[in-house]
């Protein structure tokens, strides 16, 4: 299962690739993929160009045999997803160490688009801790981010986008030392409170209270009046009317993943921001959004970017539907779960291929399907080309050996290199067989 947390990138101003950077950087990407499958590495590789190259959907694994880049048999197919090693921390480092060209990373890029850039993949056991996994996942690309040199010192924080399921104000907490902003969801039924204020409210001496006053986000009598406001025009979600307010915090208990904290509860402030538009796509009276951000203080041009950050993390919900539909993510009937993990990183590294390949791939399209303009190919119109911008790429695997004897000469052929005779047993040449033979007297 794939974590689904959402990242984006706050850095912007890079160049995309040129042609001539594209087909280096996807030649690179090639040979350190081959290197990361330690054992079946022809069989992989061979699987994935299968992948790549089809002509349509894939609905089977036996079907990827039939592709013309795919050498071998069904059977070594099967044989490398189940014999096959992938090193996956060093695959992880070459997806990394990609080069991030848009002001995203992970999920997202600048406008309207259907690419993403995958960097990791996990899969949940029943008794683990989501937060915990995500926590240590996201903690691990950031580093690795890091040392790519996607990140420097002075740059801004990475801001990494959650959906409802997340405990986002606890990931914040265990992520506090990371040059990281977080943006998640939040349920419409939960209750924050603002800064508790500097002493006891009756005057009293004692014990200051650690919450101030309520703000339930479905009781608008709770609401003071917005810290910030914006009201945005847009053409996808008609207007977009923003509010947002300063320094909320949960009130932490004692239980569930707090039980084991064993000195006092964080507070862990945040933006709270409360988002309403016109429409959506499939929706013609939305309900309002809430919205929390791990900057305590965002001023208006941050609280619009968060909120359009967070409304344009649905592009990757198109990548896993190309990975479903198209490249036969969920297809196969796997059994082990090595395998399947196998499988999983194969379909990531082809995608990878796929976003590397954009500047070099032509519009393939169906005589029935628009035209695309240049640099807005769609994932799948990219694959169709592939083929052609494989036959310009390194191919590093093997060709493949035979598995039975080959059928020999053919019935009533002649013999024309016949094997050569050697004479068996003690005959020996009698004329030369006394020659130097001495006799012993004793």
């Amino acid at each position: 299962m794939a974590v689904a947390f959402r990242m984006a990138w706050r850095e912007s101003g890079v160049e995309p690739l040129d042609g001539v950077q594209a087909r280096e950087w996807l030649a690179a990407f090639r040979g350190e993929l081959y290197r990361c499958f330690t054992a079946r590495a022809d069989a992989l590789f061979e699987v994935a160009d299968a992948v790549l190259c089809g002509d349509g959907p894939v609905h089977t694994l036996a079907g990827l045999s039939l592709a013309p880049e795919h050498r071998r048999g069904h059977g070594a197919l099967y044989d490398g997803l189940n014999a096959g090693r992938v090193e996956v921390i060093r695959l992880r480092w070459a997806l990394a160490a990609l080069p991030l060209p848009y002001s995203v990373v992970a999920a997202l890029e600048p406008g309207r688009t259907s690419w993403t850039a995958v960097l990791d993949a996990i899969r949940l056991g029943p008794d683990d801790d989501q937060t915990e996994v995500t926590a240590a996942q996201v903690r691990e690309v950031v580093q690795r981010l890091i040392a790519a040199g996607h990140w420097r010192e002075g740059s801004k924080e990475i801001l990494i986008v959650f959906d409802a399921g997340y405990d986002v104000t606890r990931l914040a907490w265990l992520l506090a030392d990371l040059p990281v902003e977080l943006l998640g969801r939040l349920r419409s039924d939960r209750v924050l409170y603002f800064p508790a204020p500097p002493g006891r409210r009756d005057g009293k001496p004692g014990r200051p209270p650690r919450h101030g006053g309520e703000f339930r986000l479905a009781d608008e009598q709770t609401w003071p009046d917005p810290m910030v406001t914006t009201v945005t025009e847009t053409t996808r979600y008609g207007t977009a009317a923003a509010w947002a307010w300063h320094r909320l915090h949960p009130k932490l208990e004692r239980r569930s993943a707090w039980a084991s904290h064993h000195s006092a509860l964080p507070v862990i402030e945040g933006t709270l921001i409360r988002l309403r538009v016109d429409r959506l796509p499939a929706d013609r009276n939305p309900k309002p959004v809430w919205l929390w951000s791990s900057a305590p203080s965002a001023a208006p041009a941050e609280v619009d970017r968060l909120w359009q950050t967070f409304l344009r993390r649905f592009d990757l919900e198109h990548t896993f539907r190309l990975f479903k539909q198209v490249l036969g993510w969920t297809t196969p009937k796997i059994r082990d779960p090595a395998a399947a993990d196998r499988w999983t990183w194969l379909i990531i590294a082809v995608y990878a291929q796929l976003r590397l390949a954009r500047p070099l791939a032509g519009d393939l399209r169906l005589p029935w399907e628009r035209p695309c303009p240049p640099g807005r190919l769609t994932p799948a119109r990219v694959r169709r080309g592939f083929r052609n911008i494989r036959a310009t790429s390194p191919c590093l695997a093997g060709a493949p050996k035979p598995g039975k004897p080959g059928p020999g000469r053919p019935p009533g052929s002649k013999n024309r290199r016949p094997a050569q005779h050697y004479d068996v047993g003690k005959n020996r040449n009698k004329a030369t067989s006394h020659v130097g033979d001495t006799k012993k007297t004793g």
